[in-house]
C-alpha cells in the first residue's frame, strides 16, 4: 500500500484542489477502504462555495466528499465481519480520496453484479429515504408524495417507496421535461409545479383525500403546500432544502388534519444512529438492489482531473440523477 494518496480539497477557491496527502491508518472501530468511485451530493456545492475565500468564504480547507465504494484495505481493532479485499459502499466525510477512513458501521457490502459507479451513489439515498419513510410511519399499501423527485436522492426515494409496497407514488418536479425520468423510476403520477398547483393536483389524484405520507426534499413554499395535500392523520417528513430552509405554513392545515410533521438529517455526529439506520435500510432493501428495483440514476461520470466539470454540472441543477467521480 502506498504511503501517500490523491485527495480533493475545498477551501482554496471555487473548485476542488488535487493534493497528495498521507494515507490514514485504521484505528479502533475503523476501516480503511481503497475507493474506486465516489458520488457527489447536493450539499457538496454549497459547502465548496461557503469555504471559497475568493467570494468571501471562510477559507477553511477540508477534504471533500461523503459517499464512496471500493475494497477494504485495512481493518482496525474491534471490527468484525469485514475482511481485507471485501467490496463495500459507505458514507463518511472526506471520501473524495484514494483511501477512505470510515466508521465500520457506516458501510455495507456491495452485492455481486453491482459496479462501483452505481454502488457509490447508493448509501446516502438508502439511509436517508428509507429513514424518512420509517420516520413517517410508512406501511405497504399507502400513498406517498415525493417532492423534488428529480434529485439524485429523490429518484432513489421513488424506487424505494415502490419496492416497499407503496400503492401510489406521486412525484413532483419543477421541470415538465423531466416527467419521463421520474416515471422511469417508478412514479405513478408526476406533478410539474411550473405548470400545476401542487396541492390541487395531489388532491385531485387522491380523490380529495390527500396522500398518507410526504417526503419533502424542497422546503420553502413547497413544504407549506404539502400540508393541505396530506390526508387526515397523515405525515410530512422534510429531508432537504433544495429551495430554502424557511417556510411559512398554514397552521389550520396542520391542526385540522391532525398531521405529524418531522424531519431527518442523519449526520455523522450521531454515529450509532446513522449506523443503525443504514443497517436497517440495507437489510430491508438489499434484495431490491440485487434485482435492480432500487438503483441510482447516474447523470454522468467524471474523473478527479475533471472534477471541476462535475461541480459545474451539480451547480447547474440540471443533473438527471447522481454525479460520480472515478478514483485514480
Amino acid at each position: 500500500m502506498s504511503v501517500t494518496m490523491t485527495a480533493l480539497f475545498g477551501g482554496t477557491g471555487p473548485e476542488w484542489e488535487l493534493r497528495e496527502v498521507p494515507v490514514p491508518e485504521a484505528g479502533p472501530g475503523q476501516v480503511l477502504v481503497r475507493a474506486r468511485a465516489v458520488a457527489l451530493n447536493h450539499g457538496d456545492g454549497p459547502m465548496l462555495e461557503a469555504a471559497d475565500p475568493t467570494v468571501g468564504g471562510t477559507g477553511q480547507e477540508y477534504q471533500a466528499g461523503y459517499e464512496f465504494a471500493g475494497e477494504v484495505a485495512a481493518v482496525g481493532e474491534g471490527v468484525a465481519g469485514l475482511t481485507v479485499g471485501a467490496r463495500v459502499m459507505g458514507t463518511t466525510p472526506g471520501s473524495f480520496a484514494q483511501y477512505v477512513l470510515a466508521d465500520h458501521r457506516h458501510m455495507v457490502a456491495v452485492p455481486d453484479g453491482l459496479g462501483y459507479e452505481e454502488a457509490c451513489a447508493l448509501p446516502t439515498g438508502l439511509l436517508t429515504e428509507h429513514g424518512a419513510l420509517m420516520c413517517g410511519g410508512f406501511r405497504a399499501g399507502q400513498s406517498v408524495l415525493i417532492t423534488g423527485a428529480t434529485s439524485g436522492i429523490g429518484l432513489i426515494g421513488v424506487r424505494i417507496a415502490k419496492a416497499l409496497g407503496a400503492a401510489t407514488v406521486i412525484a413532483s418536479t419543477r421541470t415538465a421535461a423531466k416527467r419521463a425520468l421520474i416515471r422511469q423510476a417508478g412514479a405513478d403520477e408526476v406533478v410539474s409545479t411550473s405548470e400545476e398547483d401542487l396541492t390541487d393536483s395531489v388532491l385531485k389524484i387522491t380523490g380529495g383525500q390527500g396522500v398518507d405520507l410526504v417526503l419533502d426534499h424542497v422546503g420553502g413554499e413547497t413544504f407549506a403546500a404539502c400540508l393541505p395535500a396530506t390526508r387526515v392523520d397523515g405525515s410530512v417528513v422534510n429531508i432537504g432544502r433544495l429551495d430554502r430552509a424557511e417556510s411559512t405554513i398554514d397552521l389550520d392545515a396542520l391542526s385540522y388534519r391532525h398531521l405529524r410533521v418531522g424531519g431527518v438529517s442523519f449526520g455523522f455526529t450521531r454515529a450509532a444512529e446513522l449506523g443503525a439506520v443504514l443497517s436497517e435500510a440495507s437489510s430491508r432493501l438489499m434484495p431490491a438492489v440485487v434485482d435492480g428495483r432500487v438503483r441510482p440514476a447516474i447523470d454522468g461520470t467524471y474523473t478527479f482531473d475533471t472534477a471541476f466539470e462535475a461541480v459545474r454540472r451539480l451547480r447547474s441543477h440540471q443533473a438527471h440523477g447522481k454525479i460520480v467521480l472515478t478514483v485514480p
